[in-house]
């Protein structure tokens, strides 16, 4: 079996809390998906452009220099990246932020800290494991 056939889809997650971005890529390491991490808004958009098969964006909503809010408009805007599936994890959401969120077609909402079970019950459903071919 190849590196590839058992490694899951590229995703990147975005926080300016080290420790919880560390913790995160690591679990979800663990369920065989490939993460790239970026402590801010402008880091998250280099890494989306270092790596073009990014499937998925897990952002957080507050963070100092721009929002998660944010880099999800310049997601949005930018042709290429405007489907890409966002979840936004957050510890405070405000009824603005969701109704923000609803407009820029948010996936899932989770508040911090992050419930892990049901994110990766989400990752699997949205990212189905390839069954064996016998």
């Amino acid at each position: 079996m190849s590196a590839s056939s058992s490694s899951r889809q590229q995703i990147l997650l975005v926080d300016d809390e080290e420790d919880a971005l560390i913790e995160l890529a690591e679990s979800l390491g663990n369920e065989g998906f490939i993460c790239f991490t970026a402590n801010s808004v402008t880091f998250a958009l280099q890494e989306l452009t270092l790596h073009p098969d990014i499937a998925l964006v897990i952002t957080d909503l507050r963070m100092p220099e721009e929002s998660g809010i944010s880099l999800i408009k310049r997601l949005r805007e930018h042709t290429s990246r405007s489907h890409l599936p966002v979840i936004v994890m957050s510890g405070h959401a405000e009824m603005d932020d969701v109704s923000d969120m609803l407009r820029l077609q948010v996936l899932d909402l989770f508040r911090k800290p992050i419930y892990l079970v049901r994110l990766i019950d989400t990752l699997n459903n949205l990212f189905p494991l390839s069954k064996p071919k016998w």
